[in-house]
């Protein structure tokens, strides 16, 4: 206790002199993709005694997220989504704070949140909002870098259809249906009975960070989103990137993961609450909420493709072509001076993947990944496909295939804990930083 003390006492000598000049820069994202359970989540415990009716969604229950901010300011706010509501959704109690451990928080560091001064807030079918700035009495002078927050809140009566982002690798926790609200100075475990791996109606996290800070958005899929890497490891490619830019520029940079286990680039055609589909909606369906409206974007890499190639979609190489150079140029449009990055398709060529695996959707593939090489459509490519690939099978080198989650010989579509890193460490900082780094 007397150590937090100290660390709050510190967050609270600097806090003036930072926050004089201090703008907004997105921090943490968890795309939302679709009414629950409507997705792949990844060794998802049973949550018929969390939500028994999915329909109904939430009743009277309360949340605790756990995420992990790339940086942490002075100041957060954040964006709660019902995009794939039906009704709307009324959260209160709402609050942030450190985590201990498990579900529990660090004490005398939660602190609520309120929206337009309200310390509830009814979100519309299809809306999202943004709370109001909150005060982090808790962080200051560097010391909390790579630590996780719990956000918690409650939903008032029944939320029906919950939007979620199904593939979190991150435990968090609920409680039972009917609980009520917990008061916002409860900072233990009790009262959160259910884990889960995924996130609910909470999509964004920005942080107060100083002019110059910007946001580098990995965009993209499952293979973008970290499937068959370490639960609650923090080891998918994004993350390895994350870590070598701090490494190099310290908290100047975040790095923010808008990946979508089965998403598409170029379908489907059509996504909506009542007819969702488990990938989500398409990446330009999807363009303006994950990563245009985002605070401080200063780069994007965007890596996906294969399942438009897939036997369900089976899109050609030209249909996905078409429409990566229509978002490419709302991106530019969108985000005047950023950096558009490319990244190749990893190899899926033998995947044991029912939907992958074949040779006419490896030559796609190798089409596609020609394309976003020589095309000039990008600012600069990252060649995950040369880190990944074994030139002597045309497969995922094996090394890389073992799942790194749930053990298993994994499914040679998804790289593992290995090559998650080998891919995070084959990006040239210089491509995202220009001038400067290796």
């Amino acid at each position: 206790m007397r150590v937090v003390s100290w660390l709050i006492a510190i967050a609270f000598a600097v806090l003036p002199a930072a926050a004089s000049a201090q703008n907004w820069v997105t921090a943490w994202t968890g795309a939302a993709q679709g009414p629950y359970p409507s997705g792949y989540a990844t060794v998802q415990p049973v949550l018929t005694f969390a939500f028994p009716a999915p329909e109904a969604g939430a009743r009277d229950q309360s949340f605790r997220l756990i995420v992990r901010p790339d940086i942490i300011g002075p100041d957060a706010r954040l964006r709660f989504s019902n995009a794939f509501g039906t009704r709307p959704v009324t959260l209160d109690a709402v609050s942030i704070g450190l985590q201990l451990s498990g579900a529990a928080v660090v004490p005398l560091t939660s602190t609520p949140v309120a929206f337009a001064g309200a310390r509830h807030v009814t979100i519309a079918p299809g809306a999202s909002v943004w709370s109001d700035p909150t005060p982090l009495p808790f962080a200051g002078a560097g010391l909390l870098e790579g630590r996780k927050l719990a956000v918690s809140f409650h939903v008032v009566g029944e939320s029906g259809p919950m939007t979620w982002h199904a593939k979190a690798l991150t435990t968090s926790y609920i409680a039972a249906p009917g609980t009520g609200a917990a008061p916002a100075e409860h900072e233990d475990e009790q009262g959160f009975p259910f884990s889960t791996t995924s996130w609910y109606f909470l999509d964004a996290l920005d942080m107060s960070a100083p002019p110059g800070t910007r946001t580098v958005v990995a965009f993209g899929d499952s293979i973008t989103d970290g499937t068959a890497s370490t639960l609650n490891g923090d080891d998918r490619w994004p993350d390895v990137l994350s870590r070598r830019l701090h490494a190099a520029y310290g908290a100047r940079i975040a790095v923010v993961n808008e990946g979508i286990g089965g998403n598409q680039v170029a379908g489907p055609a059509e996504y909506s609450a009542e007819k969702p589909s488990p990938g989500g909606p398409a990446a330009g369906q999807r363009l303006e909420r994950d990563v245009l409206s985002l605070s401080g974007v200063g780069a994007v890499i965007w890596l996906e493709g294969i399942n438009d190639f897939g036997t369900q979609a089976n899109a050609t190489a030209e249909t996905v072509e078409a429409a990566m150079r229509a978002i490419v140029a709302r991106l530019r449009a969108g985000l005047p001076g950023a950096r558009i990055i490319g990244a190749t398709l990893t190899p899926a060529l033998g995947s044991t993947n029912p939907s992958h695996g074949s040779a006419a959707e490896d030559a796609k593939r190798r089409a596609l990944n020609d394309f976003i090489r020589t095309s000039g459509l990008f600012d600069g490519v990252v060649d995950f496909d040369a880190v990944t690939r074994d030139p002597a099978t045309g497969q995922m080198r094996a090394e890389f295939v073992p799942n790194s989650t749930s053990g298993g010989p994994g499914d040679k579509l998804h790289p593992n804990r290995a090559g998650y890193q080998a891919m995070g460490a084959a990006i040239p900082l210089s491509m995202i930083v220009p001038g400067k780094g290796p």
